[in-house]
Order: C-alpha cells, then structure tokens, then sequence
C-alpha cells in the first residue's frame, strides 16, 4: 500500500479530490442503501400484512441522524397505508425507489468523475517525473539500458498503474464502504444470521489473498518481457536496411518469437490468477448463502419464529449484494497488485540518482574567458581504463585536434568538456574553475556539438536548426543555414524550411543532415565548439561542402576536433595523438609530419588507401 500511496500523490489537488470522492460515495450509499431498505415495506404490502397491523406513527422532532428519517418515512408510510390504504401505500414506495435510485447513481457519476481527474492528471505527472529524471541521466546509462525497456515503462506501465488506480479507487475504496452498510442493514435485520456470515468470510478472504501474494512477481515478470519485445521492435525497425542485407528476417523473427512465447507463458500465468479470484469468491459465496438459507429457514419456519419471511427474504437479497462488491474488491486487489508491480519497476528509475548534476551551491558560468585545462585526468568505464593522467591545455580561441587510433579514448576525453562524464581521478577546468563547481546547464550553454551521427528528430528544417531554441527568428534560422552551406538545399525542397524531414532525417542525404546539425551549432553560437568525427561518414563532395561549413562555425571559437581523416585538421593550432588512453605525441601539423611517429605513419596510411 505504501507503493499505492506514493502513486496517488502524484494527482493534483489530491486531498481535497479524495475528501469529495469519499463524500460523493457515502451519499451515493446511502441513496443505494436506502433503496435497499425500502424492499422490506413493499413486502409487507404484497404479502398483505399492512392494513391489519399498521397504525399511524408520531412525526418525529427534526434532528441530523438515521433514526429521524427511518422514523419519518415510518410516519407517513403509515399514514397512507391508513388513509389511503395498500395500493396508494405500494405507489408511495415505488416513487422513493426511483428517487433514490436517481440521487444514488447521481452521485456515483460524481464520484467517477473524481476518479477519472485523479488518474488523469495522475498519470500525466508520472510520465512527465519519469520522463524528466530519464532525461537527467548521464550519457553512460543509455549504453547500458535498453531504450525498448524504457519506452516499455513509460507506456505499457504507466498504463498498467492507470488501470490500477481506477479499480483501486472504485473497488478498493469505496467497495468497503459499501459492504459495511451493507452489513448495517443485515445486522437490523438478525444478529444472528449476520454474526454467521461474518465468521465464514475471512475464509474467503484468507483463500484470495493467497491468490494475489502469487500474482505480482509473476506480473513483474510479464512487465520486464514485454520491454524487452519493444526493444527488438525498435532496434529492427531502425535497422531494417541491415536485417535485409544479411537476410536476417529469420533471425529476428526467432527471437520475437522465443520472447513473445515468454511473455505469454507469464500473461496466462497472470491472467489464470486474476480470471480466477472472482469465481473462488463466488462460490465460497453461493456456500455461505446455502449455510444461510438453511440457518434462517429454521429460523422462519421453526415453532417459534425468530424472524419473519419478508424479512429473511430482505436478508438473502441484502446479502447476495454483497458479493458483487467483495467481488469487485478482490478484483481491485488483484489490479493494484500488478498496479503495484508496474508501479516498482517506474520508482526504480525515479529513484535514481543522477550521476552527473549541478552541486546545491553550483556557480553560474556566464561567459567562458580564458582556457580549457585538463589536469591529470584519468577515466574509466566499469573498471576498464579509457584515459590516463592526460594533462592538456586549450587557450580560448584555439583549435585542439585529437587524432589515433579507435577506441583510444578521443571522445570520451572530449565528452569530459560539456560533462557528459566525470573523471574518476584529476580535473577539467574552464577558466580555473573545475567543472563540477559550474550550474550545469549555465556551463553546456557555452558549448555547441557536431557528432559524425547527425541527430536530428522527425519535425521540420526550421525546427530542427532551431531546436531547443524557441524564441529565434526566421532571419537568424536562414542566417545559421547560409553558413552551414544548407540554405540552397533547403530552398529546393518542397515546402522550404517547413519541410518534415522524417525520421532522423530519413528524406535527407548523408551530407545533408550534416549541415543541418552545423546550421543549429551555428544558430546556438557557442563559443566551445566539439567536433567529434563530423565528415567522416560523408563522400568527398559532400565532406567538401560540410568542411567548408565547419571553416565557417569555427571561426572565432575554441574548437576540440576530433578527426580520422588528418587532412581536415592540417590547420589546427595543436595536434594531439591519443593512444591506449595516454597523449602518445603533440604538436603541429607540420612538426608532427616531420617526426617519424604515429602521426607520421597515420598519414602514410590514409596517403595509400
């Protein structure tokens, strides 16, 4: 339950909705119960006991309790049967069983109508809470996470606990409630048979818990399969030209398929469990009324009646309502158990703490001044080395080009600038500060990125270049485009700079997509500017053209450039070889060209190829 609880407070207002939830269910209630009782005059009438025995009732003093409006009902019941007798008496009561029908499910609407706010904003602000600390994570848990298993979450979980909430909510809230006055009524009518009922039900109880205690790691388990089928869609679909050209479809297929018979091995596992709680409380239930039948028929039809038929009769109807409602209640249980499950695995992830963040008394940093310096900088990814005691320094204005071999560590030492990643020993520091002591976003917003992968989003050019950047006009979007070499490729498409381009760039060429990334690090004017492998999968026109625009963005900034293809950093102001982690040469171009070290042979190679 305290699971439970942590979900509802994710609902706006959500003391004072759950004030009127109770609120409009006593009421609905009662107007039901109420409707209830009224079947025990109506008996009488039929069964003709009335005019022989009634006699009109004193009026009651006005006062705030259930005894006055038993006790005023009894009195102008009593005068009508009298003066008007059965007939008028029957018309009497069938008119309040329709008023308090309507008043009752009057307020249930009320009452769902409050449920349906509490899950609606509910699950908006968890998938909004979800989606905000997912997108606070550090770069590294997106290596190790499946992207499938946590669109899985936000979805098919967040669903889950939708339905959760509202079976929780209609049955495990208000059922109770309706049960007891349910019971209020069986007491009135014989402690004795009541008291019965009472002590055979928490078998039934004790047989369903057992039920629901199996059901939520099994549910838990249907969970985690079923992201692990989106994760296989979303890397199929997004990899489709690859399955074809190794004729994978197979392949695929057989692991869709090993994956999707798991799942419904566990969702027949959940299922028979939840299909199975309403019927075990059924039958226990039909027993307990045959136990009843048999106990109160002595009751009726023994020599001394303890109570009479109309009133037994009352009783079996009372009593049969109460199953549905037990019913209902274990099948709330059920949903807020795999409710409960969906709810972990989503709390697992909000819990987490961001390994990179802005520390409580982090400083603003408002322009960058002076140098990028990196002091005896080591990292590591999972105990595997990546950079060791690296000691740089990158004046501002400057052009730092990182060059060697893959897998050397050329962009994780460039991802440590922005703080993708912290070192594990030693410090970066930008203009003396060290990078933690920076508000982190103040300190990204000094730094724009061109990767070798363009990342672009299925929106239009113009959203594209001005992403993250609302409040830009047309003139600078064009502006960025014209020094990224893209404005006439914009031009020519057909709706211009509202062209969608689809997904990740799909309708674009390679070339293309990359200027676009350099139109939006245009657009933003950093003055740090990464560079990480920008041309390297384009052919020699294309890199032609997005070289070109990169002269242009980098002109006036501090630039980190790292590149395979060495003819692109021939004018950087140092050239820095990165090997197995550790700075193996530094220099310029042409000092490094005329030593006979790995730079030197790099560019023997790439002359040959």
């Amino acid at each position: 339950m305290k699971v439970f609880f942590r979900v509802l407070n994710y609902a706006n207002r959500l003391p004072r909705r759950l004030a009127f939830f109770f609120l409009y269910s006593i009421i609905g209630i009662f107007f039901t119960t109420m409707n209830i009782t009224l079947a025990k005059p109506m008996l009488d009438v039929l069964f003709n006991k009335t005019e022989k025995t009634v006699t009109i009732s004193p009026k009651p003093d006005f006062q705030v309790s259930v005894s006055y409006i038993t006790e005023t009902f009894r009195h102008y019941f009593s005068k009508i049967v009298v003066e008007q007798g059965a007939f008028a008496s029957l018309y009497f009561i069938c008119v309040l069983i329709c008023a308090t029908m309507l008043l009752g499910n009057t307020f249930r609407y009320l009452e769902r109508v409050i449920a349906t706010k509490i899950r609606a904003d509910l699950v908006k602000n968890m998938r909004m809470d979800f989606f905000s600390k997912i997108t606070q994570m550090h770069i590294g848990y997106f290596n190790n996470s499946r992207k499938g298993d946590l669109i899985s979450r936000f979805t098919n979980d967040v669903a889950e606990i939708e339905n959760a909430v509202m079976n929780s909510l209609k049955s495990v809230l208000r059922e109770p409630l309706m049960i007891i006055a349910y019971f209020i009524i069986l007491f009135t009518i014989s402690v004795k048979l009541t008291l019965f009922t009472m002590i055979v039900l928490p078998l039934t109880g004790g047989v369903l818990a057992e039920i629901i205690k199996r059901l939520k790691k099994q549910a838990t388990g249907s969970q985690e399969s079923l992201g692990r089928i989106v994760n296989i869609l979303d890397e199929t679909f997004g990899g489709m030209r690859v399955v074809n050209a190794f004729n994978a479809r197979n392949f695929i297929i057989s692991r869709l398929d090993k994956e999707s018979s798991l799942y419904r091995t566990l969702s027949k596992a959940v299922a028979y469990k939840n299909e199975l709680a309403s019927p075990v409380s059924e039958i226990l239930g039909t027993f307990i009324m045959a136990g009843i039948i048999i106990i109160g028929g002595t009751m009726v039809l023994g020599e001394n009646p303890s109570i009479d038929a109309s009133s037994f009769m009352l009783f079996l109807a009372v009593y049969a309502m109460i199953i549905q409602p037990a019913k209902n209640f274990s099948n709330g249980i059920t949903s807020l158990q795999r409710g409960t499950a969906s709810a972990t695995r989503i709390f697992s992830i909000i819990d987490q703490q961001p390994l990179i963040k802005s520390k409580p008394d982090a400083i603003e940093l408002k322009s960058f001044e002076k140098s990028i310096e990196f002091k005896n900088v080591s990292f590591a990814y999972d105990a595997h080395n990546v950079l060791e005691n690296i000691n740089l320094t990158i004046e501002k204005g400057k052009t730092l080009a990182l060059v060697g071999p893959s897998g050397g560590g050329k962009s994780t030492l460039a991802d440590l600038v922005p703080r993708f990643y912290d070192p594990v020993k030693g410090e970066v520091l930008l203009d003396g500060v060290s990078l933690v002591d920076y508000e982190l976003e103040s300190l990204r917003k000094q730094m724009g990125v061109v990767t070798q992968e363009s990342i672009l989003f299925n929106d239009t050019i113009y959203n594209n270049i001005a992403f993250g950047m609302p409040h830009v006009s047309e003139e600078d979007v064009i502006r960025a485009a014209k020094i990224a070499n893209a404005h006439d490729f914009i031009t020519q498409t057909e709706e211009g700079y509202q062209t969608y381009i689809g997904e990740r760039g799909s309708k674009l060429s390679g070339g293309q997509r990359q200027r676009l990334s350099i139109a939006r690090a245009v657009l933003k004017n950093p003055p740090i500017l990464i560079l990480d492998e920008a041309t390297s999968a384009l052919d020699s026109e294309s890199e032609k053209l997005v070289q070109e625009a990169l002269f242009n963005l980098m002109k006036n900034r501090t630039s980190i450039v790292i590149a395979h293809r060495l003819s692109t950093i021939q004018h950087a102001d140092e050239i820095v070889v990165i090997q197995e982690g550790r700075i193996a040469e530094r220099g310029s171009h042409e000092q490094l060209s005329a030593h006979n070290g790995i730079y030197r042979k790099l560019i023997d190679i790439q002359k040959t190829v």
